[in-house]
């Protein structure tokens, strides 16, 4: 805002305020103390002194009225403190004893009272947007106790609005689009601004809206903030993106009002307006005349100014391929047309090709009128090229018999160079296809002959691969593939279709089938296999079997008679002639094992061998083996129950020695009784001895200190503690060594269950002790248990 303008609003405020301030004694300041409430009856108030009688029951038939509202001006600032209103009572009659207070929100800080004259004032700068209104307490006190005259009443200090905020774009700066080509009109996005200040009082918060930039492409409706396309024919291609600056201004747009701005960038979106473009209207490509099949042999491309799938085209060929011989595909990378050959080209046929290619855009918009095209035009030359031979047929199916002599002339294959000038062909057999060179081949007329002799039955389809080269350029090789079939001929005489092994019951009946025989030819004749059985001339009147014709290339073996029986023969050959329907006729003997068995009397085989005979009658096999079973079972537990029973002898290992074991003792002491064996006095004297005896049983690694013993008196011999000590030090040594040695002790102590063990005798003693009770001493006497038992058991033995 100018200078000027500010000064002049301001020098306008002032004005108002000092009218105000004037006329509020008089007019506004209507006692307030004790008419917060109507229905007060106390402390009345009353106007300035002067008033005439009737005008202060004029005043007090106004009691009913509650006067609770000041104003004050936000952001005035001044030399002195703002007078914002004035409190006045009935009690205030001049007298100096009351007193005016003040409390609430802002009291004492914000706003301050004049006790005397009730005036209040405001002593900071205020602001609405911080805070619009302040709820006080007035009361009126003595001066002199400090104890009210009237109740508190309450009443409010609104602060008043001023234009002090500009309008603020908080979403801004803002992005949008339009379609371009927009009709006049249409709408492109809607902008907000706000304003502090208090929309109901004045205009400070009433908004207009305008553009500053962006005419005359764009328009704002003032009032609701809409932007609005204002140009026919916006086209993107033209130009894409455009900035609008909208500016928001207060107090209804007029003069000495603030305003704010806020960007708009739009942009126009693309439609499809723009049809397909080909760079040049005639293509020409050259393709030789050999390009592979599905090969590119050009490329064509249709530019279109739109983006996008807007952009995108299809290919197609509209006319000039009446044959068929090429195809156009689109790139979706790069949207070029790709032309590829379909059918082979010849150069000698036809040497050039001129098609109409036509390019399409894909998408349409409803407006456009349908679908851009563009057309151009391609010629293709066919270019001359060295050609291989070409075979006749892509494939020869030739046939041959497998008896065939050697050199026998299976077929021919033919093959030229289709070039203009011509060039003699060589033929050639792949021996990959070969490998065991049965077929040759004339190199000059393509003649495929027989190498060595062949049969159906081991391969009766030979493919073989030939080749065909240009004598000119050996580069130029053509390959067919020739599937020859051999022939069958009749060679192979028929023979069982399986070893056949029959089995006749011996209670078997006159006429029973025995076996059912059919025959198998690796021939394969046209009118399909016959054949004929019949037996050996010596046999035709055996007295034991016959055949009889199934009139399905099999046969049936029956017996003659029932008295068949092992004993007198276990096993007959029964020799029989197949015979096939080929020319010439082929025939073999197969002989037919036929086994005397033993049945069941539903004719079950239960056994067809000769020893079996002899078995109980009504016992069979099953039965046997079943006893047999049972009694290797009942041997297995009997001797597993042996087993466990007998006491386990002593076993040695080698890497265990018993002697490591045994401490050899001389001397075994007789007991108690005993005092040569051993000094009794030392058990007597426990003191007069040195605590630490080496031992001699063991080399040392180490010495070992001995702790002193409990001593008893000078005159007593307390022996179990000289033991008991003793003992400990054996056990705690650390020279011991890991295996069980025997401690020599004079003192065995009482009610010993082992007795003494000088009564123990060796092996070769003859009394009758046991001493089994060894081994339930625990683990150091088990092996010594073990040994004494052992040594009673070789004695009884």
């Amino acid at each position: 805002m100018p200078k000027r303008s500010e000064e002049m609003l301001m020098d306008l405020w002032m004005c108002l305020l000092l009218v105000w301030i004037t006329c509020a004694p008089c007019v506004s300041m209507t006692p307030i103390i004790g008419q917060s409430k109507s229905t007060q009856t106390g402390g009345s108030a009353a106007v300035a002194s002067g008033l005439g009688e009737g005008q202060r029951l004029l005043s007090r038939a106004k009691r009913g009225w509650v006067w609770n509202q000041m104003f004050v001006l936000e952001e005035f600032s001044g030399p002195d403190p703002i007078l914002v209103g004035r409190l006045h009572t009935d009690l205030d009659v001049g007298s100096k004893n009351i007193k005016y207070v003040l409390a609430g929100e802002g009291a004492g800080t914000i706003f301050a009272i004049n006790e005397l004259t009730g005036d209040i004032h405001a002593m900071k700068r205020l602001d609405r947007e911080e805070k619009a209104e302040y709820t006080l307490t007035a009361q009126v006190i003595n001066a002199d106790t400090d104890e009210p005259l009237e109740p508190p009443s309450e009443f409010i200090i609104k602060v008043q609005d001023i234009n002090d905020n500009p309008p603020q774009f908080i979403e801004g700066p803002y992005r949008a689009s339009v379609p371009e080509m927009s009709a006049v009109g249409t709408p492109v996005t809607r902008v907000t601004a706000t304003d502090a200040d208090d929309p109901v009082y004045g205009n400070s918060a009433k908004l207009v809206y305008s553009i500053l930039e962006g005419q005359p492409y764009f328009s704002i409706d003032p009032n609701s903030a809409t932007i609005k396309v204002a140009l026919h024919g916006m086209d993107r291609e033209m130009r894409e993106e455009y900035l609008v600056v909208i500016q928001a201004k207060d107090m209804g747009g007029h003069m000495g009002g603030l305003s704010g701005t806020t960007t708009v960038t739009v942009t126009l979106t693309d439609i499809n307006d723009n049809p397909p473009k080909f760079s040049k209207s005639l293509y020409e490509f050259v393709i030789p005349e050999d390009l592979p099949l599905g090969k590119m042999g050009g490329k064509v491309k249709a530019n279109d100014r739109d983006i996008g799938e807007n952009s995108k085209s299809t290919y197609n060929i509209v006319e000039g391929d009446d044959h068929g011989m090429f195809e156009i595909i689109t790139d979706t990378q790069t949207q070029e047309g790709i032309l590829r050959l379909k059918r082979p080209l010849d150069h000698e046929s036809k040497r050039a090709y001129s098609l109409k290619v036509e390019a399409t855009n894909i998408r349409s918009e409803p407006t456009s009128g349908g679908p851009f095209k563009d057309t151009a035009t391609v010629k293709i030359v066919v270019e001359d090229s060295d050609e291989p031979p070409v075979f006749s047929k892509p494939v020869y199916l030739l046939e041959v018999n497998e008896n065939a002599p050697i050199n026998t002339v299976i077929g021919t294959v033919t093959a030229r160079d289709p070039d203009v000038t011509g060039s003699l062909v060589r033929y050639f057999i792949d021996r990959h296809t070969d490998l065991e060179r049965q077929f040759n081949i004339n190199v000059d007329d393509g003649k495929i002959t027989l190498a060595k002799p062949l049969d159906r039955e081991t391969d009766m389809w030979h493919n073989i691969t030939v080749t065909a080269t240009e004598v000119r350029n050996h580069s130029q090789i053509s390959r067919a593939i020739v599937a020859i079939r051999v022939m069958d001929i009749n060679d192979n005489a028929p023979e069982f279709a399986t070893e056949y092994e029959a089995f006749l019951c011996e209670n078997g009946k006159p006429g029973q089938v025995i076996q059912t025989v059919s025959a198998v030819d690796k021939d394969d004749p046209i009118q399909g296999h016959y054949f004929d059985y019949r037996l050996v001339p010596e046999m035709l009147n055996n007295p034991n079997f016959t055949i009889k014709n199934n009139q399905d290339n099999s046969i049936s073996v029956l017996a003659k008679h029932d008295t068949f029986r092992r004993q007198k023969q276990e096993m007959y050959f029964l020799p029989i002639i197949v015979t096939d329907n080929g020319n010439p006729p082929m025939s073999s003997t197969n002989t037919l094992t036929i086994r005397v068995c033993g049945c069941s009397k539903d004719g079950i085989v239960q056994s067809c061998n000769v020893e079996a005979y002899v078995l109980p009658i009504g016992l069979s096999m099953g039965a046997l083996i079943a006893i047999l079973a049972c009694i290797i079972l009942l041997l297995v537990v009997l001797f597993v129950t042996l087993r466990r029973h007998k006491n386990e002898p002593l076993i040695i290992k080698d890497d265990e020695d018993v002697r490591e074991n045994i401490i050899r003792y001389d001397d075994e002491g007789g007991g108690e009784e005993d005092t040569e064996a051993f000094d009794i006095a030392t058990l007597q004297n426990p003191d007069g001895i040195n605590g630490y005896l080496p031992r001699k049983d063991i080399k040392p690694d180490l010495q070992f200190m001995p702790r002193a013993g409990q001593h008893s008196g000078p005159n007593g011999v307390d022996v179990d503690e000289f033991i008991n000590v003793r003992l400990h030090e054996a056990d705690n040594d650390p020279t011991a060594p890991p295996y069980d040695s025997i401690q020599i002790y004079g003192y065995e102590g009482r009610g010993s269950i082992a007795g003494s063990l000088s009564s123990l005798e060796t092996a070769s003693s003859d009394s009758d002790q046991n001493y089994d009770y060894l081994r339930e001493w625990g683990p150091r006497f088990r092996r010594l248990g073990e040994l004494y038992s052992v040594g009673e058991s070789d004695r009884e033995t």
